[in-house]
């Protein structure tokens, strides 16, 4: 499946996100990554919370939605491990 945003070719989720909303978001700042620690996660959270404050409305909804989804799926994982 193509994904065109005013008229060009989205690759990746984040070239997706990059044209529709006209700004990059660093998605693993507010999503992190797999084998993170939880010092690392906290510090991470606190960069990411501190960025969120000065981005564009579009943007800060986005970065919140991929932090609320990250979390979730955290969640949901530690569950299926109990």
């Amino acid at each position: 499946m193509k994904l065109i945003v005013a008229g060009q070719d989205a690759t990746t989720a984040a070239e997706f996100a990059e044209l529709a909303l006209g700004f990059g978001v660093d998605a693993e700042l507010f999503t992190g990554s797999v084998d993170e620690s939880a010092e690392e996660r906290l510090a991470r959270l606190d960069a990411a919370r501190d960025i969120l404050r000065d981005l564009p409305a579009p943007a800060a909804s986005f970065a919140s939605a991929l932090m609320r989804t990250a979390e979730r799926r955290r969640v949901l994982t530690w569950k299926a491990a109990a």
